[in-house]
């Protein structure tokens, strides 16, 4: 555990508290502090990766053990709800009570850096594990500000993907699935029927919402911040973004309006219970397995794009950088444990062995399987990282950004499901209260 300090940053650690938790990722925590009087003892807190947290424990469980019989340090695991993991967070590093080792959402990178409290990742501190060479460029870009030591490592990389029902669209006569938003509406359409839906999404969760929007953003050519880091949540291209987003089910009547009212992956039962036939999400082919689906059930394809363009950076991202990453609290009474544990988890054997588990892609390059293996999934999510993806804005008020935009979203999904008209004027309403939320 910890010993108790000062942390400087404690006014930045409250502001965001009062922003909630929204994650990329993804999660029953003893929420007290301590002091760590054995060295050879860490404390580690986890993200929820699988379908649950027993599931969590029983995955990382043999892992933990065999670090221990290594190095002699045992670790006390902890599984925490992604619910509850960045309140938890920032509630430790306010009071400078908190774990050794801790998963952080990738997306919390440069928040959680401007607290203080995490341990910058120098050179030496790479050197210490292995190297910063070792990982994907782009997953290294989601750790941290531009400029700056990364605040994290990466330990496992996620992206989005379109994920199909190979049954369902076979007894619709459709043979590939949408590569444009424009065949995403016309191959939704003969999808829809029959009480069942061609997309699925999670309206009520600002999480996935504010992920999809970026996605949008950036293909409408916006950032929801100016290079001086200033929320442009409501220029003309944001705004045509979301509502681009908003009307597949405004609209264009892809996404049943009962997805309004959907929390965290309660898209993914749908669509493992054959009433949507296809869903955004990330990593997903785990969780399919966790419902009762089959290998081969479902296809995988790279997220549509605007008409005439192929994944690609720019207009053409169709993915944020997702992942998880690992840091280490920079009060830690046990510096060179912490430095052995990130080191082991990140080593070639143990990418390998907890990317296959959760379904993610290794961040670390030597651990990637060959492009030949044969998994389709991987396939699609690996070229998407290493082509097609962006991470989220890198900046200190990035988790009070998705938030706000997110909520944004979500009272516009429940707009659309009331029958009330979303417009250019409503989208841009939305987007301008998030704006100034930041900056209240």
């Amino acid at each position: 555990m910890r010993r108790t300090r000062a942390v400087a940053a404690t006014a930045v650690a409250v502001s965001l508290l009062a922003a909630g938790a929204t994650a990329c990722g993804g999660g029953t925590a003893d929420h007290g502090g301590g002091t760590n009087t054995a060295p050879k003892e860490l404390t580690y807190w986890a993200s929820n990766q699988g379908p649950d947290l027993a599931a969590d424990r029983a995955a990382l469980g043999p892992e933990l053990k065999k670090f221990e019989e290594r190095t002699g340090i045992r670790v006390k695991l902890e599984v925490v709800p992604w619910s509850d993991l960045l309140n938890r967070i920032l509630a430790a590093t306010a009071s400078g009570q908190g774990p050794d080792v801790l998963n952080i959402g990738n997306t919390w990178s440069a928040s959680l850096q401007a607290t203080g409290a995490l341990l910058p990742w120098d050179a030496e501190n790479f050197d210490a594990i292995g190297g910063k060479d070792r990982f994907v460029e782009s997953a290294i870009g989601a750790a941290g500000a531009a400029g700056q030591d990364p605040a994290a490592v990466p330990l496992y990389s996620m992206a989005y993907a379109l994920y199909y029902n190979k049954k369902m669209f076979q007894e619709a006569g459709i043979e590939k699935p949408p590569a444009t938003w424009d065949e995403m509406v016309t191959t939704g359409r003969k999808l829809s029927k029959d009480g069942k839906w061609a997309l699925g999404a999670e309206g009520s969760n600002p999480s996935n919402n504010i992920h999809q929007a970026f996605v949008f953003a950036k293909q409408h050519g916006a950032d929801f911040f100016d290079a001086a880091g200033r929320p442009t949540f409501d220029g003309p291209d944001a705004v045509d973004a979301v509502k681009q987003y908003v009307d597949l089910m405004a609209k264009d009547g892809i996404i049943a309006p009962g997805n309004a009212e959907y929390a965290q992956n309660q898209s993914l039962q749908d669509f493992a219970q054959g009433r949507t036939a296809m869903v955004l999400w990330q990593s997903a082919a785990s969780s399919f397995k966790s419902h009762g689906m089959k290998e081969g059930d479902w296809g995988v394809a790279p997220v549509p794009v605007p008409a005439g363009g192929t994944p690609g950076t720019g207009r053409t991202t169709n993915s944020m950088v997702a992942g998880i990453n690992l840091a280490v609290f920079k009060n830690t009474d046990n510096i060179d444990g912490s430095l052995k544990f990130v080191k082991f988890m990140t080593s070639d054997e143990e990418q390998k062995i907890l990317n296959k588990t959760y379904g993610s892609v290794p961040p670390v390059k030597a651990a990637q399987s060959d492009p030949a293996s044969g998994d389709d999934d991987l396939a699609v999510l690996r070229t998407t990282l290493a082509t097609s993806a962006a991470p989220l804005p890198q900046v200190p008020q990035e988790s009070q950004f998705e938030t706000a935009v997110g909520t944004a979203v979500k009272e516009l999904f429940a707009d659309a499901a009331a029958g009330r008209p979303v417009t250019t004027d409503s989208v841009r309403a939305k987007l301008t209260k998030a704006q100034q939320q930041m900056a209240s």
